[in-house]
């Protein structure tokens, strides 16, 4: 994992949605939100209770991960004052966490950072999640 500056690591930890991207084994691509936490070293994303269209295993990005673990992950801050525009583009290595150690991991963190996945029933032992590792991180912002 690459060595992520304090002010990037921060930014990424604060922010409240990302910008997932995967693709297929073909390569036809797919982005979607994702509320996410980081815990310094990676990212983790849980397929939560909200309305899908499909069984979490089933979903689009959980199967271009397991035939294309290769990701990225776009975290932004917009205002109307461009000066302030920012971004963090992750490029790394997913995987697909159904249990275990790294999945309770992932499941503490998500609970402390957004408090409406108690009341979902965000499960700390078994569901379907994805782990981000990332291999390269790009900061852009409009102004230094």
């Amino acid at each position: 994992m690459p060595s992520i500056p304090a002010s990037v690591a921060g930014f990424i930890s604060a922010g409240r949605v990302g910008h997932l991207g995967t693709a297929d084994a073909s390569g036809r691509p797919l982005v979607v939100p994702i509320c996410y936490a980081f815990d310094g070293a990676a990212l983790f994303s849980a397929v939560d209770a909200k309305p899908k269209s499909e069984a979490p295993e089933r979903l689009r990005r959980i199967r271009n991960i397991r035939a294309n673990t290769k990701v990225s992950v776009v975290i932004d801050h917009y205002e109307e004052d461009w000066a302030r525009l920012r971004h963090v583009l992750i490029q790394g290595d997913a995987e697909v966490l159904t249990g275990g150690v790294e999945f309770s991991r992932g499941a503490d963190l998500l609970l402390e950072k957004y408090p409406q996945y108690r009341s979902m029933g965000l499960s700390r032992d078994t569901g379907v999640m994805i782990k981000v590792t990332p291999a390269q991180v790009r900061e852009w912002r409009y102004s230094k």
